[in-house]
């Protein structure tokens, strides 16, 4: 398959958080001829049940491009015209999983080594893969995480700070609501309260933003309700404390707050020659830059499509990305003793 034919592949296997065992299960079987042919292996990182990491490496990894293979609801199928393939993960991030892979055939085949390929499950919703890549990292030195930037190389990327939010009430008769106590009310009013908090900006990052995610509850809509919850995301611009405190404070014991991710605000390191850019979102890399190596941002694709229904990636720029990712490849491997940060 081709590269264009190849996102299609993968963007018509469903992969929602969760259930990503059916795209693993086919990039596996799709690297193992790869890994075969040129004297590289191919590995599973159990996750958790029916989840796993998928892993490829040739030689001793001393740099490895990495991505997601899970995806946002909705799922919809692949569909092409003349300049866009379209499709969930078209963009966010299986484009990205195409190009990297076209990348590394491209590399093998001019007989470069010493690289790998990690695949994570879980990116969009708690990093569930990425926190089990960084407890068992292969020796790389060096990181390329892919995520829609348009083919620029990040510099900066925002923070997140999640929160469940969960009220309780009273059953009764809407006929009657002053026998019980509505959670949905409740909820309501910390909501409101929580979304007037003041939020820190940075120069170079903007403002810090909120977005109710979820909203769920009640039992019908003549019962008082006795149970309401939500999901929030802060995108952070500087250290969550404050943030933290503020979100607490609104709550003030009326509701039950839970934190269940905490990602910090990015700055990463420079790459010469390549457009740069600022980043609204998160990804794994705080998780795995610890063990995984010194880390860049890129990839084809614009975020402003991402987790929408008209999720696509330009043509021009997933086919621009190959070659990116072979310089930068080689770039690296021709500079990666002592020091790291930037390549000339």
């Amino acid at each position: 398959m081709d590269l264009f034919e190849f996102t299609r592949a993968i963007v018509d296997i469903e992969s929602v958080t969760s259930n990503e065992a059916g795209i693993g299960e086919f990039l596996f079987r799709h690297l193992c001829p790869l890994a075969a042919k040129y004297g590289g292996r191919v590995e599973r990182l159990e996750v958790e049940a029916q989840r796993f990491n998928v892993f490829a490496s040739w030689g001793t990894p001393v740099v490895t491009l990495s991505t997601h293979m899970d995806t946002v609801p909705p799922f919809f199928p692949s569909r092409e015209d003349d300049n866009f393939l379209w499709g969930r993960g078209s963009c966010d991030a299986k484009g990205i999983i195409a190009a990297m892979i076209c990348a590394i055939e491209e590399l093998l085949a001019e007989g470069i080594s010493d690289l790998g390929l990690l695949l994570v499950v879980g990116e969009e919703r708690n990093s569930a893969g990425a926190r089990v890549a960084a407890k068992t990292p292969r020796g790389s030195r060096y990181l390329i995480n892919g995520e829609p930037t348009e083919n620029k190389l990040c510099v900066a990327s925002k923070g997140a700070l999640r929160f469940e939010l969960q009220a309780r009430g009273r059953l009764a008769h809407s006929g009657y609501p002053q026998l019980g106590q509505s959670a949905i009310d409740a909820l309501l009013d910390v909501l409101e309260d929580i979304r007037r908090v003041p939020l820190p900006e940075d120069s170079l990052l903007g403002k810090s933003t909120l977005n109710i995610g979820t909203i769920s509850g009640g039992r019908a809509p003549n019962v008082v309700a006795d149970e309401a919850r939500a999901e929030l995301m802060f995108r952070l611009v500087g250290d969550a404390g404050p943030v933290r405190e503020a979100v607490q404070n609104a709550v003030a014991a009326r509701a039950e707050l839970r934190e269940v991710l905490h990602t910090p605000v990015f700055q990463f390191s420079a790459f010469d020659g390549l457009p740069t850019t600022v980043v609204a979102f998160t990804t794994d890399v705080p998780t795995l830059q610890a063990t995984w190596g010194t880390p860049f941002l890129i990839g084809p694709g614009s975020i402003h499509v991402a987790h929408t229904a008209e999720e696509r990636i330009a043509k021009r720029e997933l086919r621009a990305a190959v070659p990116i990712y072979t310089s930068m490849v080689k770039r690296i491997l021709a500079s990666h003793a002592p020091a790291p940060g930037k390549f000339q």
